[in-house]
């Protein structure tokens, strides 16, 4: 049996795989919810920001809020919902219900549920299911994918990040989202190819050794990153900022926004990058 964190205690090591194999639970019920609505009707709204959100994914993150809840009820959670503005703790909750919510509800079946454990502003547990696809990866102290069978997920693999290739990187870039700056950070690699895919799916096939690279200069929040961020490092690779080093999570005085970053699955890469600074976003400095 599980033994859940204490509120304030990050879980030892040895406990984050069997988090993240209840976050993956959770994250596989939570899109066999989305694929209800995915094949039915869902009604929808622009938020003030201008990005969609839904009934899937109201009805998705009341199911892991509540599963959440009932594991670990002194664990604070940050979800883009309904506790965007929730103050992060010591030990906490990153929740994104439907990542790709646009392409969701264009039939794209390219989205994912994203859940991670932060302690000390770095994910420790996580889980990334892309339900359309029938695929979970999760990861605690290692990285793993798992088919999705009847909203479970079914046995596990570990995973790795591939070393970079030597015939060119694949990179890996938003539908719906593109910067001039992205570019010029992908002009300074060997690309080969480019390969469109949504949602926080990019990490997941970044950490399988399905693609090599992943850049994003625009506006993100932490709950669309935290959990393929995590499931990434685990698996060998890295997400980086324009310093070179780890993203930090449970940022509240940047209201959970990240700046500039590039997720790679061979981290010798990391060094020919050039991120424009978090400045650029418009986000504190310190």
């Amino acid at each position: 049996m599980t033994v859940p964190p204490r509120s304030n205690a990050p879980p030892a090591p040895a406990e984050c795989d069997r988090i993240a194999g209840i976050l993956a639970q959770i994250a596989c019920e939570a899109g066999a919810i989305l694929r209800r609505f995915e094949q039915g009707e869902c009604r929808h709204r622009l938020k003030e920001d201008g990005s969609p959100t839904s009934q899937a994914d109201l009805a998705a993150e009341e199911h892991i809020l509540a599963s959440l809840a009932r594991t670990w009820p002194e664990i604070a959670v940050v979800a883009e919902e309904t506790a965007s503005t929730a103050p992060a703790a010591a030990l906490f909750f990153l929740v994104d219900p439907l990542d790709g919510t646009r392409d969701f509800l264009r039939g794209i079946g390219e989205y994912s549920v994203n859940i991670a454990l932060v302690a000390g502003r770095r994910p420790v547990a996580a889980a990334l299911a892309a339900p359309a696809l029938g695929r979970v990866w999760s990861a605690g102290e290692r990285a793993v994918e798992a088919p999705i069978r009847d909203g479970r997920p079914g046995e596990a693999a570990e995973i790795r990040a591939r070393p970079a290739p030597a015939a060119g990187l694949t990179a890996l870039t938003s539908r719906s989202h593109g910067e001039a700056a992205d570019e010029t950070c992908l002009a300074a690699l060997p690309v080969h190819e480019r390969r469109p895919t949504s949602s926080a799916l990019k990490f997941g096939l970044i950490a399988c050794g399905e693609g090599d690279l992943y850049v994003r200069c625009g506006p993100t929040m932490e709950w669309d990153t935290a959990a393929g961020d995590h499931i990434v490092t685990r698996a060998g690779g890295c997400v980086v900022g324009p310093d070179g080093q780890p993203l930090a999570y449970g940022r509240q005085d940047r209201h959970y926004r990240n700046g500039p970053f590039a997720t790679l699955g061979d981290c010798a890469l990391a060094g020919r990058l050039a991120l424009p600074g978090v400045e650029a976003a418009g986000l504190p400095i310190a």
